[in-house]
Protein backbone atom coordinates (compact mmCIF):
# COMPACT_ATOMS: atom_id res chain seq x y z
CA UNK A 1 0.00 0.00 0.00
CA UNK A 2 2.31 2.57 0.94
CA UNK A 3 6.43 2.14 -0.29
CA UNK A 4 8.87 4.77 0.73
CA UNK A 5 12.89 4.16 -0.11
CA UNK A 6 15.47 6.38 0.77
CA UNK A 7 13.46 9.28 1.32
CA UNK A 8 15.20 12.85 1.97
CA UNK A 9 14.78 16.31 3.10
CA UNK A 10 16.88 18.99 4.95
CA UNK A 11 15.94 22.67 5.66
CA UNK A 12 18.86 24.92 5.29
CA UNK A 13 21.67 23.20 7.29
CA UNK A 14 19.30 20.62 8.78
CA UNK A 15 18.84 17.04 7.58
CA UNK A 16 15.52 16.57 9.10
CA UNK A 17 15.02 13.17 6.67
CA UNK A 18 18.57 11.27 6.08
CA UNK A 19 17.13 8.29 3.81
CA UNK A 20 14.48 6.66 5.62
CA UNK A 21 12.65 3.76 3.61
CA UNK A 22 9.80 1.26 5.09
CA UNK A 23 6.83 -0.71 3.37
CA UNK A 24 3.24 -0.65 4.84
CA UNK A 25 0.53 -3.26 3.83
CA UNK A 26 -2.87 -2.94 3.87
CA UNK A 27 -4.77 -3.19 6.98
CA UNK A 28 -1.87 -2.53 8.84
CA UNK A 29 -1.25 0.43 11.84
CA UNK A 30 2.69 1.32 11.10
CA UNK A 31 4.14 3.20 14.16
CA UNK A 32 6.78 5.74 13.42
CA UNK A 33 7.96 6.42 17.33
CA UNK A 34 10.05 8.78 17.84
CA UNK A 35 11.16 12.52 20.27
CA UNK A 36 10.21 15.68 19.29
CA UNK A 37 12.41 16.80 16.12
CA UNK A 38 13.21 13.08 15.03
CA UNK A 39 11.53 14.04 11.79
CA UNK A 40 7.95 12.48 12.26
CA UNK A 41 6.05 15.45 11.21
CA UNK A 42 8.72 15.50 8.71
CA UNK A 43 7.36 12.15 7.50
CA UNK A 44 4.05 12.93 7.64
CA UNK A 45 4.22 16.37 5.90
CA UNK A 46 5.86 15.06 2.68
CA UNK A 47 3.45 11.65 2.72
CA UNK A 48 0.48 14.35 2.05
CA UNK A 49 1.84 15.82 -0.54
CA UNK A 50 2.64 18.89 1.70
CA UNK A 51 6.22 18.90 1.51
CA UNK A 52 8.26 18.68 -1.21
CA UNK A 53 10.92 15.60 -1.01
CA UNK A 54 14.91 16.46 -1.53
CA UNK A 55 15.62 12.90 -2.94
CA UNK A 56 13.85 8.95 -2.80
CA UNK A 57 10.34 7.40 -3.97
CA UNK A 58 7.52 7.51 -2.41
CA UNK A 59 4.68 5.61 -3.71
CA UNK A 60 0.83 4.62 -1.83
CA UNK A 61 -1.28 2.21 -3.67
CA UNK A 62 1.36 1.71 -6.99
CA UNK A 63 0.95 5.69 -7.23
CA UNK A 64 4.07 7.58 -7.43
CA UNK A 65 3.69 10.59 -5.58
CA UNK A 66 5.67 13.20 -7.77
CA UNK A 67 4.14 12.13 -10.98
CA UNK A 68 0.35 11.46 -9.50
CA UNK A 69 -0.12 13.85 -6.62
CA UNK A 70 -3.54 14.39 -6.97
CA UNK A 71 -4.67 10.15 -6.95
CA UNK A 72 -2.41 9.98 -4.20
CA UNK A 73 -4.10 12.94 -2.20
CA UNK A 74 -7.40 11.33 -2.73
CA UNK A 75 -6.53 8.38 -1.26
CA UNK A 76 -5.24 9.75 2.02
CA UNK A 77 -6.68 11.51 5.02
CA UNK A 78 -4.60 13.72 7.17
CA UNK A 79 -4.60 14.19 11.13
CA UNK A 80 -2.53 16.92 11.47
CA UNK A 81 -0.68 17.95 15.04
CA UNK A 82 -2.47 21.67 14.41
CA UNK A 83 -6.05 21.75 15.28
CA UNK A 84 -7.92 24.27 12.36
CA UNK A 85 -11.39 25.13 12.11
CA UNK A 86 -14.15 27.64 12.23
CA UNK A 87 -15.06 27.96 15.80
CA UNK A 88 -17.54 30.36 15.22
CA UNK A 89 -19.00 27.54 13.35
CA UNK A 90 -20.57 24.21 14.54
CA UNK A 91 -18.92 20.98 14.06
CA UNK A 92 -21.44 19.76 11.27
CA UNK A 93 -21.31 23.04 9.73
CA UNK A 94 -17.25 22.36 9.63
CA UNK A 95 -17.83 19.21 8.44
CA UNK A 96 -20.03 20.13 5.57
CA UNK A 97 -16.98 22.80 4.64
CA UNK A 98 -13.90 20.31 4.71
CA UNK A 99 -15.94 17.48 2.99
CA UNK A 100 -16.93 19.66 0.40
CA UNK A 101 -13.14 20.01 -0.57
CA UNK A 102 -13.19 16.49 -1.03
CA UNK A 103 -15.86 17.01 -3.91
CA UNK A 104 -17.86 14.46 -1.54
CA UNK A 105 -21.41 14.74 -3.34
CA UNK A 106 -23.93 16.29 -1.42
CA UNK A 107 -26.12 13.70 -0.24
CA UNK A 108 -23.05 11.44 0.24
CA UNK A 109 -21.36 13.85 2.34
CA UNK A 110 -24.48 14.51 4.60
CA UNK A 111 -24.88 10.42 5.41
CA UNK A 112 -20.62 10.15 6.17
CA UNK A 113 -20.77 13.17 8.50
CA UNK A 114 -23.57 11.61 10.80
CA UNK A 115 -21.71 8.25 10.51
CA UNK A 116 -18.32 10.16 11.22
CA UNK A 117 -20.13 12.14 14.08
CA UNK A 118 -21.22 8.42 15.62
CA UNK A 119 -18.20 6.76 15.45
CA UNK A 120 -16.33 9.67 17.27
CA UNK A 121 -18.64 10.34 19.42
CA UNK A 122 -20.04 13.66 18.84
CA UNK A 123 -23.23 12.77 17.56
CA UNK A 124 -25.00 14.87 20.14
CA UNK A 125 -22.81 17.92 20.55
CA UNK A 126 -23.05 18.49 16.28
CA UNK A 127 -24.44 21.75 16.32
CA UNK A 128 -22.82 23.01 18.93
CA UNK A 129 -19.80 25.99 17.54
CA UNK A 130 -16.79 24.41 17.80
CA UNK A 131 -15.41 26.66 20.43
CA UNK A 132 -17.59 25.30 22.88
CA UNK A 133 -15.89 21.95 22.39
CA UNK A 134 -13.10 20.43 24.91
CA UNK A 135 -9.59 20.07 23.67
CA UNK A 136 -10.16 16.24 23.00
CA UNK A 137 -13.85 17.09 21.42
CA UNK A 138 -11.42 19.03 18.89
CA UNK A 139 -9.30 16.24 18.30
CA UNK A 140 -12.43 14.34 17.18
CA UNK A 141 -13.77 16.77 14.64
CA UNK A 142 -10.03 16.32 13.44
CA UNK A 143 -10.26 12.51 12.96
CA UNK A 144 -13.73 13.29 11.24
CA UNK A 145 -12.80 15.96 8.71
CA UNK A 146 -10.23 13.49 7.56
CA UNK A 147 -12.70 10.41 7.23
CA UNK A 148 -15.23 12.29 5.45
CA UNK A 149 -14.26 10.82 1.63
CA UNK A 150 -13.53 7.09 2.64
CA UNK A 151 -9.81 7.23 2.24
CA UNK A 152 -7.52 4.31 1.98
CA UNK A 153 -4.50 5.57 4.14
CA UNK A 154 -4.72 7.68 7.72
CA UNK A 155 -1.61 9.25 8.51
CA UNK A 156 -2.39 10.36 12.45
CA UNK A 157 0.19 12.92 13.49
CA UNK A 158 0.48 12.52 17.03
CA UNK A 159 -3.28 12.64 17.74
CA UNK A 160 -3.59 12.38 21.29
CA UNK A 161 -1.27 15.23 22.05
CA UNK A 162 -2.53 17.00 25.49
CA UNK A 163 -6.24 15.87 25.61
CA UNK A 164 -8.09 14.08 28.45
CA UNK A 165 -8.63 10.26 28.52
CA UNK A 166 -11.55 9.66 27.78
CA UNK A 167 -11.05 10.99 24.44
CA UNK A 168 -7.64 9.18 24.26
CA UNK A 169 -9.23 6.22 24.64
CA UNK A 170 -12.05 6.65 22.40
CA UNK A 171 -9.24 7.81 19.95
CA UNK A 172 -7.78 4.66 20.08
CA UNK A 173 -10.97 2.08 19.74
CA UNK A 174 -11.79 4.33 16.29
CA UNK A 175 -8.30 3.53 15.15
CA UNK A 176 -8.56 -0.26 15.85
CA UNK A 177 -11.94 -0.73 14.36
CA UNK A 178 -10.82 1.40 11.41
CA UNK A 179 -7.68 -1.36 11.31
CA UNK A 180 -9.63 -3.75 11.29
CA UNK A 181 -12.06 -2.40 8.67
CA UNK A 182 -8.94 -2.96 6.05
CA UNK A 183 -7.84 0.97 6.42
CA UNK A 184 -3.72 1.28 6.57
CA UNK A 185 -2.99 3.95 9.31
CA UNK A 186 0.56 5.70 10.23
CA UNK A 187 0.45 6.73 13.71
CA UNK A 188 2.91 9.14 14.71
CA UNK A 189 3.57 9.24 18.34
CA UNK A 190 6.17 9.85 21.47
CA UNK A 191 3.72 8.10 23.65
CA UNK A 192 5.49 4.27 24.10
CA UNK A 193 2.25 2.79 25.05
CA UNK A 194 0.02 4.00 22.07
CA UNK A 195 2.65 2.48 19.93
CA UNK A 196 2.70 -0.98 21.77
CA UNK A 197 -1.39 -0.74 21.46
CA UNK A 198 -2.56 0.03 18.55
CA UNK A 199 0.47 -0.61 15.96
CA UNK A 200 1.47 -3.84 13.90
CA UNK A 201 4.69 -2.43 13.80
CA UNK A 202 7.22 -0.13 14.75
CA UNK A 203 9.64 2.21 12.85
CA UNK A 204 11.98 4.02 15.10
CA UNK A 205 12.99 7.10 14.19
CA UNK A 206 15.78 9.43 15.75
CA UNK A 207 17.80 12.36 14.05
CA UNK A 208 15.82 11.48 10.80
CA UNK A 209 16.84 7.60 10.40
CA UNK A 210 15.21 4.87 11.44
CA UNK A 211 17.10 2.80 13.55
CA UNK A 212 15.24 -0.03 13.92
CA UNK A 213 11.84 -1.02 12.58
CA UNK A 214 9.45 -4.37 12.90
CA UNK A 215 7.16 -5.89 14.92
CA UNK A 216 7.25 -5.27 19.15
CA UNK A 217 8.44 -9.40 19.19
CA UNK A 218 10.91 -8.91 16.28
CA UNK A 219 12.61 -5.99 18.12
CA UNK A 220 12.98 -7.28 21.20
CA UNK A 221 14.14 -10.66 19.76
CA UNK A 222 16.56 -9.06 17.33
CA UNK A 223 18.12 -6.81 19.85
CA UNK A 224 19.63 -8.36 22.80
CA UNK A 225 18.99 -5.71 25.22
CA UNK A 226 19.22 -7.39 28.84
CA UNK A 227 16.70 -6.52 31.26
CA UNK A 228 17.49 -5.66 34.56
CA UNK A 229 16.19 -6.11 38.82
CA UNK A 230 17.12 -2.51 40.03
CA UNK A 231 17.06 -3.16 43.46
CA UNK A 232 17.90 -0.24 46.64
CA UNK A 233 19.82 -1.38 49.82
CA UNK A 234 20.14 0.40 52.78
CA UNK A 235 23.55 -0.38 52.85
CA UNK A 236 25.86 -2.61 50.29
CA UNK A 237 29.58 -3.36 52.11
CA UNK A 238 32.08 -4.54 50.14
CA UNK A 239 32.02 -7.85 51.42
CA UNK A 240 28.26 -8.10 50.42
CA UNK A 241 29.40 -6.93 46.61
CA UNK A 242 32.27 -9.95 46.66
CA UNK A 243 29.49 -11.84 47.97
CA UNK A 244 27.35 -11.50 45.02
CA UNK A 245 29.81 -11.19 42.53
CA UNK A 246 30.31 -14.97 43.18
CA UNK A 247 26.96 -16.13 42.51
CA UNK A 248 25.93 -12.96 39.80
CA UNK A 249 28.47 -11.92 37.17
CA UNK A 250 26.59 -9.57 35.38
CA UNK A 251 25.86 -6.94 37.54
CA UNK A 252 26.28 -3.07 37.87
CA UNK A 253 26.63 -1.00 41.30
CA UNK A 254 25.66 2.42 42.16
CA UNK A 255 26.64 3.48 45.24
CA UNK A 256 23.63 1.63 47.52
CA UNK A 257 21.53 0.67 44.62
CA UNK A 258 22.61 -2.56 42.20
CA UNK A 259 21.30 -3.18 38.73
CA UNK A 260 21.03 -7.05 38.22
CA UNK A 261 20.94 -7.32 34.51
CA UNK A 262 19.02 -10.75 33.10
CA UNK A 263 17.47 -11.64 29.80
CA UNK A 264 14.74 -12.85 31.87
CA UNK A 265 13.95 -10.84 35.26
CA UNK A 266 10.75 -12.68 35.67
CA UNK A 267 12.25 -16.34 35.83
CA UNK A 268 15.62 -14.92 37.72
CA UNK A 269 14.09 -11.82 40.46
CA UNK A 270 13.56 -14.97 42.87
CA UNK A 271 16.87 -16.37 42.73
CA UNK A 272 18.27 -12.58 43.17
CA UNK A 273 16.06 -11.99 46.03
CA UNK A 274 17.36 -15.02 47.66
CA UNK A 275 20.92 -14.18 46.97
CA UNK A 276 20.67 -10.81 48.44
CA UNK A 277 18.85 -12.07 51.53
CA UNK A 278 21.97 -14.90 51.64
CA UNK A 279 24.39 -11.95 51.76
CA UNK A 280 22.59 -10.52 54.46
CA UNK A 281 21.40 -7.36 52.48
CA UNK A 282 18.53 -5.09 53.40
CA UNK A 283 16.08 -4.27 50.64
CA UNK A 284 14.32 -1.13 50.65
CA UNK A 285 13.46 -1.30 46.76
CA UNK A 286 13.18 -3.14 44.07
CA UNK A 287 12.16 -1.61 39.87
CA UNK A 288 11.85 -4.72 37.35
CA UNK A 289 12.68 -2.78 34.18
CA UNK A 290 11.77 -5.11 31.62
CA UNK A 291 11.79 -5.19 27.88
CA UNK A 292 9.09 -2.80 26.36
CA UNK A 293 9.54 0.54 23.91
CA UNK A 294 11.36 2.87 26.05
CA UNK A 295 13.78 0.53 27.64
CA UNK A 296 14.49 -0.69 23.71
CA UNK A 297 14.86 3.12 22.93
CA UNK A 298 16.92 4.06 25.46
CA UNK A 299 19.27 1.62 24.76
CA UNK A 300 19.28 2.26 20.96
CA UNK A 301 19.58 5.78 21.21
CA UNK A 302 21.14 6.71 24.79
CA UNK A 303 18.28 8.95 25.61
CA UNK A 304 14.64 9.14 26.86
CA UNK A 305 11.70 8.99 24.38
CA UNK A 306 10.57 12.47 25.44
CA UNK A 307 14.30 14.33 25.74
CA UNK A 308 13.72 17.57 24.09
Amino acid sequence: MINVSNLRKSFHTVEALRGISFNIQQGECYGLLGPNGAGKTTTISILSGILPTDGGELRINGHDLKKDPLTCKSQIGVVPQEIGFYHELSAFDNLLFWGSLYQVPKRQLMRRIDAMMDLLGLAERKNDKVKAYSGGMKRRVNIASALLHNPQVLLMDEPTVGIDPQSRNLIFEVVERLRDDGMTVIYTTHYLEEAERLCDRIGIIDNGEIITQGTLAALKASHSVEESVVISFAHVSDEQESAITREWKNFQRIDDCIHFHSMDIQSDLAAIILMCNRAGMHIEHIDMRKMNLEFLFLNLTGKQLRDP
